[in-house]
């Protein structure tokens, strides 16, 4: 008897696990769990149906929202992922792309940037690292170039930084990977920032409204109280 259908489900949410991109099309999944088209279709349609998965205006998928709170993937306070939620699921539904929190984790050599979904940036590259370093004093000791765009230089990544604490916000224009704009606002408590919530679409798509949508849905956020020492 073949693979069970429970085991069929599991190998496609394990073709998002590792190295490579997150988002991935419908041949990057059937090609990662050997699965026939046909048949990798019929599952990640029954996984979007359910919120295991997402499918973005570019056609890729990524995990869904669903996942990220059954998995709390992304070392993110439950309590504060709570409180985003309903902002994330307004985002995501008034951009149509893919919204998501993040927060900074264990330093690293390019600086480690954690999203909900599980993913680990470098923060000098996304929208999202942008607004948490721009209220981080410490320095990272070096940037990795990720694209032909991607900001490595110490004075220019620092003119960005001062720019994000003046506006409240950043957009970074493939920087990580080509097609892909990400914009993110700080979620701020009342010690101060906290999180970045923001939205990646594809390149192309007018900012203005993407940027008023990260705005309001940051201004949504009221993470819950920090516990007493």
């Amino acid at each position: 008897m073949g693979e069970s259908v429970a085991g069929r489900l599991f190998s496609v949410l394990d073709a998002f696990e590792g190295g490579g991109p997150v988002a991935l099309r419908l041949t990057d999944i059937a090609a990662r769990t050997g699965l026939p088209a046909p048949t990798a279709l019929r599952l990640v349609r029954e996984l979007v149906a359910w919120g295991g998965l997402e499918r973005g205006a570019d056609g890729r998928y990524r995990l869904g929202l669903r996942l990220r709170v059954l998995g709390a993937a992304a070392p993110c306070p439950r309590g504060l992922l709570d409180a985003a939620l309903p902002a994330l699921r307004a985002l995501g539904a008034r951009t149509g792309g893919h919204a998501d929190l993040a927060v900074l984790s264990a330093p690293s050599a390019d600086g480690v940037l954690c999203l909900v979904s599980g993913e680990r940036l470098p923060a000098h590259a996304t929208a999202y690292g942008k607004v948490l370093l721009a209220v981080t004093p410490a320095e990272l000791p070096r940037h990795t170039r990720h694209t032909r765009h991607t900001v490595v230089s110490p004075g220019l990544l620092a003119g960005q930084l001062a720019r994000v604490r003046e506006a409240g916000l950043a957009v970074c224009a493939e920087e990580f990977r080509l097609g892909e704009v990400s914009v993110a606002a700080p979620v701020r408590g009342p010690l101060g920032t906290v999180a970045a919530l923001g939205v990646t679409v594809p390149t192309g798509v007018p900012l203005d409204r993407v940027a008023a949508a990260v705005r309001a849905g940051a201004l949504r956020v009221r993470p819950p109280e920090p516990s007493p020492a």
